[in-house]
């Protein structure tokens, strides 16, 4: 069958580029590259414990059979979002189908013709995709910068529209965070709205994992949160955390809550099981971050390198060639460690990105920062 010729060049020049992303199958290295911070995904007693709480409710039902206002909102629902509010600190919570389901219908439902969106620059693609569904005017602020924001937020002072305020409490490629507390603050001061993504925070920022707005105490400044199950939860689905009248308006408003099939019962019972097992993870929790310190410590004295608090960590290495050159050389020593390339980050920025886990040991984390530092050599 013939294909289009303006699609066949944009492969072309992703190949020219070394920019083509290809799907690969999990070769069983040390993992440095998944989001299962917690090692929730693989974790038997939650597998165990799902079934067992499916069996305990008599819940033999493998689909959703419809979307929640339909036929596919089950009591679990209800269950599962009011343990999550509570845990959270949240008037209410409502699930989401994945984080990307989340955002895309959030900005595309809640920010109003003319109202004003400010986000940071390097806010997810998620977040971006949702903006341009949206009849809001967006603008975009210098990464964490919040001179810059409050320039913007200047510039419509005396706007009668609604202003949002966009950012993620940990961002994905460089697992750097905001001034939450300033961020908060520049909000209160004008008047404007706070949305915070936190995707990569939970079960990895807190004492709980609950995050980092719940860890600086920012619940009741937040407009909305965001939190995606994929990564320190190890499983799948999204919820966004709110007031009970914003819930009620996605419910209403919401194109990716309204027209999609719902979780299944599984997925849903996973996602519980999942929080009642982070309520007793402290000391998973802080194995996590005792090896995002030991990454930081090693990391400084061998190589040029920015530290933070999350469980991931970059290192830039201009050039897709170059970049990918170094990947190898770890994959070939039996780590997986990923290259981020160009277009996904700015072109000079390409970097390796790990991302440390509970399960990752201190004489691994040695032993792969020092094939990069001969490497670097």
């Amino acid at each position: 069958m013939k294909f289009p010729k303006s699609l066949s060049n944009k492969l072309d020049t992703r190949k020219e580029n070394n920019s083509l992303r290809t799907l690969t199958v999990s070769q069983n290295l040390i993992d440095f590259a998944s989001n299962d911070y917690l090692g929730f995904s693989k974790n038997e007693c939650i597998f165990d414990k799902v079934h067992q709480f499916l069996l305990e409710n008599k819940i033999k039902q493998n689909g959703a059979t419809g979307s929640r206002l339909l036929t596919g909102n089950h009591l679990l629902f209800h269950e599962t979002e009011s343990f999550i509010s509570k845990f959270h600190e949240s008037e209410s919570a409502l699930l989401f189908n994945s984080g990307y389901d989340a955002n895309v219908g959030f900005f595309n439902a809640v920010p109003q013709r003319n109202d004003i969106i400010l986000y940071d620059e390097l806010c997810h693609a998620s977040i971006r995709d949702g903006i341009q569904l949206s009849l809001a005017k967006s603008f975009k602020f210098q990464h964490n910068n919040l001179a810059d924001l409050e320039t913007l937020l200047l510039k419509f002072k005396f706007t009668d529209n609604q202003v949002y305020i966009v950012t993620e409490s940990v961002f994905s490629m460089d697992g750097d965070s905001p001034d939450l507390v300033s961020l908060s603050q520049l909000a209160e001061k004008y008047n404007a709205l706070l949305v915070v993504d936190e995707a990569h925070a939970l079960g990895v920022l807190g004492e709980k994992g609950e995050g980092l707005v719940q860890k600086l105490k920012l619940q009741d400044k937040v407009f909305a949160r965001i939190m995606t199950f994929g990564k320190g939860l190890g499983c799948h689905g999204s919820v966004i955390l709110a007031s009970s009248q914003l819930r009620e308006y996605l419910i209403n408003f919401c194109r990716s809550f309204i027209y999609t099939t719902a979780l299944s019962p599984h997925s849903v019972a996973t996602i519980l099981v999942s929080y009642q097992e982070l309520k007793l993870s402290y000391d998973t929790i802080q194995k996590l971050k005792e090896n995002s310190n030991y990454f930081d410590e090693y990391c400084s004295d061998i190589i040029d390198y920015q530290s933070n608090d999350s469980s991931i960590k970059s290192i830039v290495i201009s050039g897709n060639n170059s970049v990918k050159a170094a990947a190898h050389t770890l994959q070939n020593h039996g780590f997986d460690v990923k290259p981020i390339l160009s277009p996904t980050v700015q072109e000079g920025h390409e970097r390796l990105r790990f991302c440390l886990h509970s399960y990752n040991s201190k004489k691994e984390i040695k032993e792969v920062l020092e094939l990069l530092k001969n490497f670097n050599k």
